[in-house]
This record gives C-alpha cells, structure tokens and sequence, in this order.
C-alpha cells in the first residue's frame, strides 16, 4: 500500500507585506524630521532670528508712517519680512534631502514600501511646520516693537503668508534634488536674498524702474507678498498674483516629484 506524504504545514509566520496606510506617511516620522531641524542652531538663526533683526534695523525707523489708509507702515514691513521668514524657512527645511542624498538614503527609500509621494508629504509637512514657526516669532517681535493692528489683519495676514510659502517648500525639495549638497545653502541664500528684493519683500514693488515692475511679477515672490499684504492695505488680490503662486507651486511640485524618483531609482 503507497502511503501519500502529508500536506505541507500552512505557514503562519510569514511577515506581513501589505503597503502601509497613506503610503508610509506617519506622524511619528513627522516628529523626528522635526526634531532634526530644529536641532540645527545655523537653520534656527537664519529663520527665527535674522527676519526679527532685519524688522528692527528697517521696520522701527518707520514708526510715524502711515499707509494711505491710515495703518502704520512697521506693519507692512513686519508682514513683508514675515513672508521672507516664511520663505527661508520652508527652504531650508526642504533643502535638507540634499545632505540626505549624499548619504543615499534617499536611495536606500527604495527598498522599503515607501511611496515617493508619502516622502514627499513629510519633508512638505515639516517645512510648513517651521515656516509657520517662523512667522509667529516676526509677528512676536512686531507686537513687541509696537506694532497695532486689527485682528482679523494678524490672522489673515499670517494665514496668507503661511500657505503661500507652500511654493517655496517645493522650491527646497526641488533644489535639494538638483543641487549637490555641499553647494545647496550657497546657492539657495542668494537666490532668495534677490528674489525678496525683485519681488518687493525689502522695498515696495511699485519703487522699481518700470521694466523691474514688470519683472517682478513673474518671480515666486510677487504673489505671496501681494496675497499677506492685501488684509493690511485693502488692496485686492490680483487674479495675475494668484495664477503666479499656483503656476511656481505646481512646477516646483513636480519637479520635485520627477528628482525623487529619477535618483531613488538608481538602485
């Protein structure tokens, strides 16, 4: 008589491989991306300190100045230099994959379940954490230096500047992908230094040559500044100046989209 062998035992300590929810977004990964950067003093100085100095040096000296309707000029300033804290902020943070892909771990990502987009979400997050870090410590110094508006103008004006830093989140991780690490904070400072300046963050747009004016409202700046402003002066926002954050936003986005998975793919 032929004995048959016995079935195989079902294997019940194989590990699980299911994708992980939102693609490996979490809160915890969140919180030591977070840790790390607020752990590096020369990102702190340049993001919370610098813009509050730069507010003193050029915002108290206009102390009995007034705008057209009536609301003091510091506060304009304080909101411009708000938008420019914004600005550094969210770029430095984005700018960190840099000094991640010359360690490849961008690359080493590509071997865990990880989605692009979920990586990408977590560096966003977190420059968007600390630039609106950022712009609470300016307005701190503003209200501190004397500044005095109306509240729905602090609210509105941070929200504006806020959000609208979102374009230059995707401009780090976009330069982080693009530039090598050794080179990237040389090269994202100055950038951003002219862009404030053409964009009309250190002096009003309408104090430039004419060609300059034109100019300026094809820089990343123009919509922000325009956007946190509008509650201060009561000035409308221009559709030129929306369609301007959208279109910087979604380039960046992509771009930076495109760079994570061309270098993680190169396994």
């Amino acid at each position: 008589m032929t004995t048959l062998p016995a079935p195989a035992a079902t294997r019940t300590d194989q590990p699980d491989r299911r994708l992980p929810a939102l693609g490996g977004f979490s809160l915890g990964a969140l919180r030591i991306e977070l840790r790390r950067v607020l752990r590096n003093r020369r990102t702190l100085a340049f993001t919370l300190i610098m813009p509050g100095v730069f507010f003193l040096i050029f915002g108290l000296p206009q102390g009995d100045k007034t705008l057209d309707n009536g609301r003091p000029v510091m506060a304009y300033v304080m909101i411009s230099l708000a938008v420019y804290a914004a600005m550094v902020a969210t770029t430095s943070a984005g700018g960190a994959v840099a000094t991640e892909r010359a360690l490849g771990w961008s690359r080493q990502l590509r071997l865990t379940p990880l989605r692009p987009v979920a990586y990408i979400a977590t560096k966003v997050a977190t420059a968007m954490t600390l630039g609106l870090i950022a712009i609470v410590v300016e307005f701190l110094v503003g209200a501190a230096a004397g500044v005095r508006i109306p509240a729905h103008v602090w609210l509105l004006s941070g929200l504006a500047a806020w959000v609208s830093s979102l374009v230059f989140a995707a401009f780090g991780l976009f330069i982080g992908y693009l530039v090598p690490a050794e080179n990237v904070m040389q090269f994202i400072g100055p950038v951003l230094g002219v862009l404030a300046t053409f964009g009309g963050l250190f002096l009003p747009v309408e104090l430039l040559s004419e060609v300059l004016q034109r100019v300026a409202k094809f820089t990343p700046v123009y919509g922000m500044g325009e956007l946190s402003r509008a509650p201060l002066t009561g000035d409308g926002v221009s559709v030129v100046g929306v369609a301007n954050m959208v279109f910087w936003a979604l380039l960046f986005g992509i771009g930076a989209t495109r760079l994570f998975r061309r270098d993680t793919a190169r396994v």
